[in-house]
C-alpha cells in the first residue's frame, strides 16, 4: 500500500497496488493542513481586531497536576495561541489544590479583561468536582463548550461556543462534502465531550443522525447505512471494513496506544484504518486526521468569545 501526497491539496489519496495497475481507494483528509489553514484564519482575525479594534483575545489554560500528557498538550496550546497573535496565560496548580482554591482562581479568570476563555484541562484528579468546576466558567469564557449553558444552547440549535473536537469534525467533514444537508450520519459514543455535541452539530448541518453506543444493537449494520461515520469511542480499530458503506467518509476520533509484539508502541484510531480505507471514499487517519484540529478549533472559540465579549461581529472563520 503507498500514499500520493496531493500538491499543496487538503487530501491526499491512498492508493491499493494489484495485479490489474493501481486501484484508487479512499481521499486521505489531511487534518494537520486543515488545521494549519484554520490556524492562518484566526491569526489574519486576531490581527485585525487588534488593529482595529485594540483587542488582543487572550487564552487562559488551567492545568492541575503533572502529568506528562497533558503538560505536552497544554505547552502546544501555549504555543500555537502566541503563534496566533493571541496572549496566553498558563495556570498551573499542583494535584493536590483545595476545590475552593480552584474555583477562586476560575473567579480571577472570569472577571479579568484580558482572558476571553478559559479552559480547564481534563480529566481533573478524583479530589476534585468536575462538574462544580465547568459550572464556575463565565458561559461567555467557556472554549471547550462544556457549561451547561452552553450544551443548552447547542441542543436547542442556538448559536453557542461548541466542543472543540466535535467542531473540528464537522470542519473535516465539509472539507469533503460541501453540504451535509440530507446525508446519514452515525456517530458512535455518546459522550458530552464529542458523541452528543456532534449530534446536534450534525443535526444544524441538517444531517440525519443515529447515536450509538455500547448497548446499540446490530452496530455494523446501523453503521453500514451511513454516508457519514464518526468513530469515538475509545476502543482500538472497533470499526472494521464490513461496517463501511462503499464510499463513506469516515472521521476517526479515536486515539489508543498499542504495543507491538517487538515492543514498538504506535497510535491507532478507533478504525482499521488499514482495512477501511480500501472501502471509505474519504478517511480520516490516527494520528494526524481529528487532533490537529481541536487546538485549531480552541482557537476559533477563544477569537469568538473575545468578539462576542468585545461587541464585535461574529469574526470570518
Amino acid at each position: 500500500m503507498a500514499i500520493r501526497k496531493g500538491s499543496g491539496k487538503r487530501c491526499a489519496r491512498l492508493f491499493r497496488r494489484t495485479n490489474d495497475g493501481i486501484d484508487m481507494t479512499a481521499r486521505i483528509i489531511d487534518g494537520k493542513r486543515i488545521a494549519a489553514e484554520l490556524r492562518a484564519r484566526v491569526a489574519d482575525e486576531a490581527g485585525r481586531a487588534r488593529r482595529d479594534h485594540g483587542l488582543t483575545p487572550g487564552l487562559a489554560v488551567v492545568l492541575v497536576g503533572d502529568d506528562p500528557a497533558s503538560q505536552v498538550y497544554v505547552r502546544s496550546k501555549h504555543r500555537l495561541t502566541q503563534e496566533a497573535g493571541m496572549a496566553s496565560f498558563e495556570h498551573v496548580l499542583p494535584a493536590d489544590v483545595a476545590q475552593d482554591e480552584l474555583l477562586a482562581l476560575i473567579a480571577r479568570l472570569n472577571r479579568d479583561p484580558l482572558v476571553h476563555g478559559i479552559l480547564v484541562q481534563l480529566p481533573l484528579p478524583k479530589s476534585l468536582n468536575t462538574e462544580a468546576v465547568i459550572n464556575a466558567i463565565d458561559p461567555a469564557k467557556d472554549v471547550d463548550g462544556l457549561h451547561p449553558n452552553n450544551a443548552g444552547r447547542l441542543a436547542n440549535g442556538f448559536a453557542a461556543l461548541s466542543p472543540c473536537t466535535p467542531l473540528g469534525c464537522i470542519i473535516l467533514t465539509k472539507s469533503v462534502h460541501a453540504s451535509l444537508q440530507g446525508m446519514n450520519a452515525i456517530v458512535i459514543g455518546r459522550s458530552n465531550l464529542v458523541g452528543r455535541p456532534l449530534l446536534q452539530l450534525l443535526l444544524n448541518e441538517n444531517a440525519t443522525v443515529t447515536i450509538a453506543h455500547s448497548r446499540s444493537r446490530e452496530l455494523a449494520t446501523l453503521c453500514a447505512r451511513a454516508d457519514l461515520v464518526y468513530a469515538a469511542v475509545g476502543k482500538a480499530e472497533m470499526v472494521r471494513s464490513d461496517w463501511i458503506k462503499p464510499g463513506a467518509t469516515v472521521i476517526d476520533v479515536g486515539i489508543n496506544r498499542l504495543v507491538d509484539a517487538d515492543g514498538k508502541a504506535r497510535l491507532v484510531g478507533d478504525v482499521d484504518f488499514a482495512e477501511v480505507s480500501q472501502v471509505a471514499g474519504a478517511i480520516t487517519p490516527v494520528p494526524g486526521g481529528v487532533g490537529p484540529m481541536t487546538v485549531a478549533c480552541l482557537l476559533v472559540n477563544t477569537l469568538r468569545a473575545a468578539s462576542a465579549i468585545a461587541g464585535l461581529p461574529k469574526p470570518a472563520v
